[in-house]
């Protein structure tokens, strides 16, 4: 069994009754979205505990095989063609963990939310939608779908109509905008109900993104 993920721990308030665990993306760590805590407008939210992850290292092929920070490998630009399904798993089943620690320190499934950007993305929605309770939501920036062929007969029927936050910029470089658009429309095929926003900016995050997170983070976790 994998050692636990190191974390980072925010709390906005005493005794937290929600938890948002947040994943970076490749090459990042725990530490890459906590400035954005404090940008966000959670005012009308109850105490809620943030909880930032930091990836294992391993060689990543795209990369010229460098040892980095990676939830699992990525083979081709195009990021699909090839996917590297036992990274993906292996993530998942330690996201997985931090989840039912979270419902271990008194915070239920529906008040839990995944969040991810890029390859934290991806991890967002291969561990969400295969999640045996209902979440309170995924929140979705910058990334996509992984195994997409996989998900209609893997996905749980307990996160079918668990809300989905879909961000991307329209200049993105890394996960071009129609990998994301793909991912979007094949969600919205099976029945989830997506939220989509996209920002003129490349593969990063923005100010009015910020505000529509704390927007989004208010409707489901207030």
């Amino acid at each position: 069994m994998a050692a636990p993920l190191d974390t980072i721990q925010i709390d906005t308030a005493p005794n937290p009754t929600a938890s948002v665990i947040w994943l970076h993306g490749l090459g990042a760590d725990g530490s890459d979205f906590v400035p954005i805590v404090r940008e966000l407008d959670l005012s009308a939210c109850p105490p809620i505990r943030f909880i930032f992850p930091t990836a294992p290292t391993m060689p990543v092929t795209i990369n010229g095989g460098y040892v980095m920070r990676a939830w699992y490998d990525i083979f081709a630009p195009d990021l699909v063609r090839r996917e590297d399904e036992p990274g993906l798993r292996a993530s998942q089943a330690a996201i997985e963990a931090l989840i039912a620690q979270e419902k271990a320190r008194g915070v239920p499934a529906n008040r839990i939310v995944l969040a991810g950007f890029s390859q934290g993305c991806a991890m967002t929605l291969q561990t969400g939608l295969r999640h045996p309770e209902r979440l309170a939501g995924l929140m979705c920036l910058s990334g996509y779908l992984p195994l997409a062929a996989t998900i209609e007969a893997e996905r749980h029927a307990a996160n079918h109509d668990t809300p989905i936050f879909m961000a991307h910029g329209t200049m993105d470089p890394v996960v071009v905008l129609e990998r994301a658009v793909k991912s979007r429309e094949l969600l919205t095929q099976l029945g989830h109900p997506v939220e989509w926003h996209d920002y003129p900016m490349q593969h990063s995050v923005c100010g009015e993104e910020v505000e529509d997170i704390g927007a989004w983070l208010t409707r489901v976790l207030a």
